[in-house]
């Protein structure tokens, strides 16, 4: 008999429940606040200030066309009150029909496919016409950032039930299985040359594995038949990141993807924790996979007892105003940390340059909160069933 994945966690680590629940609460709280006047978009970022008094304040800044879609992927999952309490009296069906609305003045794959795979998960009438608008932005020929083709490929997977992507359905998975580099397990940041420069073609990011392994999941859970070259993959990434993952929970940032080792751990970046590690491997574990709860957890608790912050009395989620403080990072200058590995690494693969964790410590909190972080973590705990 399948439960619902909270119910999962309250077996598995009663103490934790809590967390999750807490977190959940947090994300419909905090929503609203973050859409923008006119219910119809949401903001790119809540800025946190803090006053001479001590209280904070947000500010609303920028608008983001893939956050309302990815919001959308996860209000759906709540009772149709709360979808409308969130999204300004709309549904998440209706929410996906303004997004689809826009598309002609959409020039991003990545936000075409978001828009196209909520379509698919609310059966939104008019799936065909975001689906067209993908067809129009993808061009198989040329390289595509590993997020947005994975975006993709996850839409079409969703679609397959209800319209004919076959042909574009493969084109999409046989264009992430071929962006590997060797036999690293690993995803790099584009599905081929040109996107970006040599000198850091090797790095690769957490959302450059997690987004193609939940993609390469679903698609094989879409085959009647099954896909057991796209589930292996998918297993052997989320393998990877997990046997890569710190002592205290952390989703590490960048990766080599020829190696498949970390090139930089910091940030480390709340979404991953509590959101995007989770919704992957729990859609991974459902398509049949391995369960990869012990590291789920893991993460999980990092956001209430995170060694970086060992001592500081400030916590990562503010309950009082909806949010969770994005990140946790070293305060270097320019990125210095991320761009001195990523070109040591380079040259001498595993090159660590220990010195500079002494000299820019991850001590640093970015005060700031996007709604995807809660799109993905209404979808992360509150669909599927394991």
């Amino acid at each position: 008999m399948s439960i619902t994945r909270l119910a999962a966690l309250g077996h598995e680590e009663p103490t934790l429940l809590p967390l999750a629940q807490r977190l959940l609460t947090v994300a419909e709280s905090g929503l609203p606040s973050m859409l923008l006047p006119g219910g119809e978009a949401f903001a790119f970022t809540m800025a946190g200030r803090q006053t001479a008094a001590g209280s904070w304040t947000l500010e609303q800044r920028g608008t983001s066309t893939r956050y309302a879609a990815i919001t959308a992927l996860g209000v759906r999952f709540l009772p149709e009150d709360r979808q409308r309490a969130v999204l300004g009296g709309r549904t998440a069906e209706e929410f996906t029909g303004l997004l689809i609305e826009s598309l002609p003045g959409v020039t991003n794959l990545g936000d075409a496919a978001l828009i196209a795979w909520a379509a698919a998960e609310t059966g939104h009438p008019k799936l065909s016409d975001a689906l067209a608008r993908v067809d129009d932005l993808d061009e198989e020929s040329r390289p595509q950032y590993t997020v947005e083709a994975a975006w993709v490929l996850s839409a079409l997977a969703t679609a397959r039930d209800s319209v004919d992507v076959e042909r574009r359905f493969s084109a999409a998975r046989d264009r992430l299985l071929r962006a590997r580099i060797g036999d690293s397990p690993l995803f790099p940041h584009a599905t081929g040359p040109g996107l970006v420069p040599w000198y850091r073609a090797h790095v690769a990011c957490f959302a450059d594995q997690t987004y193609p392994l939940q993609a390469l999941a679903r698609a094989h859970a879409s085959d009647g038949a099954g896909d057991p070259e796209a589930l292996a993959a998918s297993e052997a990434c989320a393998t990877r990141i997990c046997e890569l993952q710190g002592d205290g929970g952390q989703w590490w940032w960048h990766y080599d993807a020829r190696t498949g080792g970390v090139v930089e751990g910091y940030p480390v970046y709340s979404v991953h924790q509590h959101a995007m590690a989770p919704t992957a491997l729990f859609d991974l574990t459902d398509a049949g996979g391995s369960d990869f709860g012990p590291a789920i957890r893991k993460g999980l608790g990092w956001m209430t007892d995170a060694p970086e912050l060992a001592g500081d009395p400030e916590p990562l989620i503010l309950d009082e105003l909806g949010v969770t403080w994005r990140k946790v990072y070293r305060g270097d200058p320019k990125k210095a940390v991320r761009a001195a590995r990523g070109l040591g690494t380079r040259v001498a693969p595993g090159l660590r340059l220990k010195a500079l964790d002494r000299m820019y410590r991850p001590l640093s909190v970015d005060r700031e909160c996007r709604p995807y972080e809660f799109g993905w973590m209404l979808h992360a705990w509150q669909g599927g069933r394991i």
